[in-house]
């Protein structure tokens, strides 16, 4: 089934560390060797060997309406045909740029770079500097990318500091990020006991790097409340969640207004980019304004602002269109539940908008310690499993899946068919 995949992969390594450029890629958590993909279509995706796969990763997120959609394939194709970059300013920033202003009130003013680690690392500059503090509070199990201030492990013993999570980050700057619990409230307040010199607090609102685990309204309410208290800013990372969640990502669903968001995947369409924005007196810190300094090369890029402003007025076309996705997703995790009940295996859903998780867990997940204790053995063999039928799910059990408008009623039937043999196969 993958003795091309195998032969590619092997030759990747010799030449790529691990043979991949991300690390999940590798699929050592699940096991196997990773299919390498030579073409998408729609919702499917195709393998160099052949083989055919309903795709629920959908690149990790930016392909709201699938793989090679004409509209966005055109406006990439004219777009580049003028040149693929300028490293000047073009009208399509502006474009893009004014539609997520109109869509999100609680940003004034956005700007664009390449990739949503940049997004973070420029937004939590951008806190520091606004505020003048130095410490910032993250949560276990919340992914903002690689920079070294947001790579950090809970501190030994009561401490609330994290140390370094990976060698070459200095453990003098990760001394300047607080850890907290996922929708733990007081270990937040523990946090500001701790520190008078909190800039911000960065939260996925809808957490997807620990698997789907979305925050409670109560628990958000309280970081608002808290971060006015202490004069800190609160962050909402919608790299993932936003635009899929709702047309307005978490904001949509939650009342609770954060100063700063981050945000990427569906705003370039499946090209690389990320944002940061927030109210006029933040962003206007940032040079050439102020003097909170931040810049790339390709921040802006025409061909990806091109992509994403295709893909963000076609779901502003179809005001319906998060419907059709939610009940889609919300079949599909029902059925994944009554094929691991059919056969007496713990297991544990939940949906927002397009984003749907799992887990082979007998207790609702609300952290990253109860994600942890889930069955990732189990996780792995159910992933091997689908994918010997051709169905091509996150290769984590920590990861996140996708539904795009390209996925067919009966392509979800198709799926929780496999679900209900693969669940028999893996319960012994």
């Amino acid at each position: 089934m993958f003795e091309k995949s195998i032969i590619a992969f092997d030759e990747a390594k010799a030449y790529i560390p691990g043979g991949v450029d991300s690390p999940v890629r590798a699929f050592n958590s699940v096991g196997g060797v990773p299919p390498f993909i030579e073409r998408g279509e729609g919702a499917y995706l195709f393998d160099i060997d052949g083989n055919k796969y309903i795709d629920y990763v959908q690149s990790w997120g930016p392909l709201i309406f699938g793989h090679c959609d004409s509209d966005i394939e055109e406006a990439v194709i004219s777009t580049a045909k003028k040149g693929l970059s300028f490293g000047a300013p073009t009208l399509l920033e502006t474009k893009l740029a004014k539609e997520i202003v109109n869509l999100f009130d609680t940003i004034d003013e956005v700007r664009f770079v390449s990739s949503g680690t940049e997004a973070v690392m420029s937004a939590l500059r951008l806190a520091r500097g606004y505020t003048g503090k130095d410490d910032i509070v993250k949560f276990a199990g919340c992914y903002h990318g690689h920079s070294d201030s947001l790579l950090v492990q809970a501190g030994s013993g009561a401490a609330t500091f994290g140390n370094p999570s990976s060698p070459g980050v200095p453990a003098d700057l990760t001394k300047h990020t607080l850890l907290a619990t996922y929708n733990d409230l007081e270990s937040v307040q523990k946090c500001f006991e701790d520190s008078d010199n909190i800039a911000c607090v960065i939260i996925e609102p809808i957490a997807g790097n620990m698997g789907l685990v979305p925050a409670s309204e109560k628990f958000l309410e309280g970081l608002r409340e808290l971060c006015d208290e202490h004069n800190a800013l609160l962050i909402f990372d919608e790299v993932m969640s936003g635009f899929r969640a709702s047309l307005r990502g978490a904001q949509g669903i939650s009342k609770v207004k954060p100063d700063l968001v981050t945000l990427g995947k569906v705003i370039g369409g499946g090209m690389p980019v990320g944002a940061f924005g927030g109210r006029d007196e933040i962003m206007q810190e940032l040079s050439p304004n102020g003097p909170v300094y931040q810049a790339g090369t390709l921040s802006g890029n025409p061909v990806a602002m091109a992509a994403g402003l295709a893909s963000l007025q076609k779901l502003k076309a179809n005001p319906t269109i998060y419907v059709d996705l939610g009940a889609k997703a919300k079949r599909l995790m029902q059925g994944f539940q009554a094929a691991a009940d059919a056969e007496e295996i713990p297991f544990v859903t939940d949906v927002r908008g397009s984003m749907f998780g799992f887990f082979f867990s007998s207790k609702e997940v609300k952290n990253f310690a109860d994600a942890q204790n889930s069955n990732t053995q189990m996780f792995a063999k159910f992933h091997q499993g689908m994918l010997a039928k051709g169905i091509y799910l996150a290769c984590s059990a920590y990861e996140t899946g996708f539904i795009s408008a390209a996925h067919t009623d009966d392509m979800i039937e198709q799926t929780i068919l496999a679900a209900y043999e693969v669940m028999r196969d893996i319960r012994d």
